[in-house]
């Protein structure tokens, strides 16, 4: 499982005065407690500053975090194609852009720059007429925007379609609508991995924790290879080590048997 830490993100209260005041020490304390529980790369968002000010703001984030992090990358998460080459231009090792879409002026914006930069990408399953509630109408966006990437040069290993949750207390069927996104697509594109930020399913509900939880497990049975989570959360952590072992996607249980004795199972 490829996880992306989720923490450094703009929209957060306790983040947003750190990067506007360019709070160096809680960015990095952000940055090196996500590391040390396990993130292969860290989020980093700045959006909430404004457009304007975002492409400064959102590359000094992305210095700042790999001064601390330099083996960890970063997912430069911005759907601005300004603030994202700035982001790029200092970034060390192999990023991720997170995310570009099947809408035509973010795909035309931002394409260009993960070919360019061999960053890996997430890919949005959304086109122009906006977030499809349905399976069938996630599926056939994501045919087409996997197709378009793969044309465009950029590799399929580096693709990672996120398919998009919907909270189930507002649509019954978005959990079930994401599983099987997630099961058709990863039979049809070899290569390609799948990706979500699981915390969106449980929005509005009780004991939250509890639902994020057992959706990763099921995600992690129909084919995810990836999130976007928090990985301080041990026991969110535990079930995906389990799960991948379950689904014979560890081999001989390796990751799991490891975890086990850093004592980062719970």
């Amino acid at each position: 499982m490829l996880v992306v830490g989720e923490r450094i993100n703009s929209t957060r209260k306790r983040l947003l005065p750190a990067i506007e005041t360019r709070d160096i020490a809680v960015i990095t304390d952000e940055a090196t407690m996500q590391v040390n529980a396990g993130a292969h790369y860290l989020d980093c968002n700045a959006a909430a500053v404004g457009v304007d000010k975002e492409p400064e703001y959102l590359a000094w984030l992305v210095a700042t975090v790999q001064q601390v992090s330099q083996d960890t990358p970063c997912a430069i998460d911005s759907p601005n194609p300004v603030a994202v080459e700035a982001a790029l231009k200092v970034h060390k090792g192999v990023p991720m852009i997170n995310s570009i879409s099947a809408e035509k002026a973010k795909y035309d914006g931002l394409m260009p720059l993960a070919r360019d930069s061999k960053a890996k990408v997430v890919a949005l399953l959304m086109d122009d007429a906006g977030i499809p509630k349905t399976a069938a109408d996630r599926i056939a966006i994501g045919r087409s925007l996997v197709t378009s990437l793969v044309k465009d040069g950029i590799a399929a290993d580096n693709i990672y379609v996120d398919p998009l949750i919907y909270p189930i207390g507002a649509e019954a069927s978005a959990g079930t609508a994401v599983l099987e996104t997630i099961g058709t697509l990863k039979k049809e594109f070899d290569g390609v991995h799948f990706i979500c930020g699981l915390s969106n399913i449980s929005y509005g509900l009780p004991v939250r924790k509890l639902l994020n939880q057992a959706f990763m497990v099921l995600t992690i049975g129909a084919g995810l290879d990836a999130a976007i989570i928090d990985p301080t959360d041990r026991k969110l952590m535990s079930l995906a080590f389990a799960a991948e072992a379950l689904v014979g996607a560890d081999e001989y249980c390796a990751n799991y048997i490891q975890a086990a004795r850093q004592e980062r199972l719970e």
